[in-house]
């Protein structure tokens, strides 16, 4: 018998409950919600939950046995548990509401099991995540809860399937496991510790909220900030990297150099970070949409806010250097800057935009009135811009290249382009990203190659390339939080993942990567 049979071998004695549990998941008509209790100090609950979800994970597994994830509630935070989950989904959330209402937008049956509930640091508002999680009809959640807790009393409300390993209570449940707390001031001793007892020793009394109580210096700040990163399974010099990337400029001054000299070890170097609530130089605002100068605002960054505002900044160090005429009352979803000074946006219907520098030659006035006439009539979903060309995506799938002479298409995509980008010398290449979790390369003119140049399981949130002294680099923001820097080697991409959602990426000419949150903008170059 192989290890992995041994594993998924059901636990003697519970092959009564365990076929309840699969009829449970094969009936449309079930309750959404299955409690599961009993067993005391055998942790017979627990155990038949742990070969619940090992037979769900299984690649043949059948549709209605799948389980999508399992997260151990013992010792959780809400907070805690929020960002295990939606890391187990691969979506990104800040906080229990946040993870509520991106699972609803979702409407796949999802199966989640839930081992400890009876067991967590705050069975309180966990109790009250799982009961909204369980008002989704997608959702089946399985969730150990044993009769007699306050934790079972409160879910029993919802009518739930119960499942009763010991009704007649005949055994004890076994204590709560009792987390050592590190320092909470030390920043080495943080970033070395189990991040979710660390996520419930900074959140639980605060509601996860930034505000109020012991700061730690600012690092309980910038940790409830990058929470969801940091409490993947990572190294202490990467978790240092995450922290020191969300510290604000009122931390502690001792701590931004302890925190670079632990994260030196780490692939990245933090070049500069500002976030909200900074004022030296001041937080640029919530980030939408990233465009990198060329021109007249070359070695700066064009930053789109959510109400429609486009700051120019420097991108050595993000100090402002002023505004962008922008088209009232547009939001812009995607940016572009021209070297003749022209500046493109693509607002949230679609359309094209433009603010034309007083240099630009009337050749390129022409071409941009010719693309806005078109997507006035098909809206675009995606933008870029490089010296004569545009580059258009749209929600079916193609990209569209407009030229000063001609006009190229290819279907790149199932589903909608989510973002493009052109590097535009010695001859254009483009690369677009979609809803499908691919990123496809494509010369206009050509016919696209076969086989993604990335594909993930996640959408495409962003993208951008760039020619830089390494060659040229592109850097993809993934739906699930991952920023990965692919070069032209074929090599493997270098990932970051900062935590919050990611809105915007852009690479500058000298190899950085920035990325714009809705809290944050930060800059990274690679270290090794």
């Amino acid at each position: 018998m192989t290890r992995a049979t041994r594993r998924r071998r059901l636990p003697a004695g519970l092959e009564a409950a365990a076929a309840a549990l699969l009829d449970w998941l094969a009936d449309p008509a079930a309750p959404r919600l299955c409690l599961v209790g009993g067993g005391g100090r055998r942790r017979s609950a627990a155990r038949l939950l742990d070969w619940l979800a090992r037979q769900g994970d299984r690649g043949g597994a059948a549709r209605e046995r799948a389980i999508h994830a399992r997260v151990p509630l013992e010792g959780q935070s809400a907070l805690g548990a929020a960002w295990l989950l939606a890391d187990r989904l691969g979506v990104v959330a800040r906080e229990p509401g946040e993870l509520v209402r991106i699972l609803a937008t979702d409407p796949r049956r999802t199966v989640v099991v839930l081992p400890g509930l009876h067991q967590a640091a705050e069975p309180g508002p966990l109790t009250e995540l799982v009961a909204a999680l369980g008002e989704l009809g997608h959702l089946r959640l399985v969730v150990e809860a044993p009769a007699g807790t306050d934790v079972h009393a409160s879910l029993a409300a919802l009518r739930p399937t119960v499942l009763d390993l010991d009704p007649e209570r005949r055994q004890p449940e076994p204590p709560a496991p009792v987390h050592e707390l590190p320092d909470l001031d030390d920043p080495a001793a943080v970033c070395a510790a189990d991040p979710f007892a660390v996520t419930a020793a900074y959140g639980i009394g605060h509601g996860g909220d930034d505000h109020g109580g012991d700061d730690h210096g600012g690092l309980r700040q910038a940790w409830l900030r990058a929470g969801q990163s940091l409490c993947r399974d990572q190294t202490p010099a990467d978790r240092a990297l995450v922290l020191l990337a969300a510290l604000g400029d009122g931390a502690d001054p001792r701590l931004r150099p302890a925190l670079a000299e632990l994260a030196a070890p780490a692939p990245w170097r933090v070049d500069w970070a500002r976030v909200r609530g900074d004022l030296t130089p001041p937080w640029p605002g919530p980030v939408v949409a990233l465009a990198v100068g060329a021109g007249p605002s070359a070695g700066r960054l064009l930053a789109a806010d959510q109400l429609g505002t486009v700051r120019l900044l420097n991108a050595e160090d993000a100090t402002p250097a002023g505004l962008v005429p922008a088209p009232p009352a547009r939001r812009a979803r995607a940016l572009a800057a021209l070297p003749d000074g022209s500046v493109l946006f693509l607002d949230e219907r679609g359309r094209l935009h433009a603010e034309h520098g007083t240099q630009g030659p009337s050749a390129t006035r022409r071409l941009t009135e010719a693309v806005a006439a078109t997507l006035a009539r098909h809206p675009g979903s995606a933008l870029a811009a490089a010296e004569d060309i545009v580059l258009v995506g749209d929600r079916m799938g193609s990209v569209h290249a407009f030229g000063l002479t001609d006009v190229h298409q290819a279907a790149l995509h199932s589903g909608r382009v989510t973002a493009v980008g052109v590097v535009g010398t010695p001859a254009p290449l483009v690369h677009s990203g979609g809803a499908d979790g691919t990123v496809r390369a494509w010369a206009p003119g050509r016919a696209p190659l076969a086989v993604p140049a990335a594909e993930r399981p996640f959408p495409v949130v962003a993208l951008h390339a760039a020619h830089t002294p390494a060659g040229v680099r592109l850097a993809v923001a993934w739906g699930d939080g991952l920023v990965e820097l692919y070069g032209s080697d074929g090599g493997a991409p270098l990932g970051f993942r900062p935590g919050p959602p990611v809105r915007a990426v852009a690479v500058t000419a000298d190899g950085a990567v920035v990325i714009g949150m809705d809290e944050a903008l930060l800059s990274l170059t690679p270290g090794h």
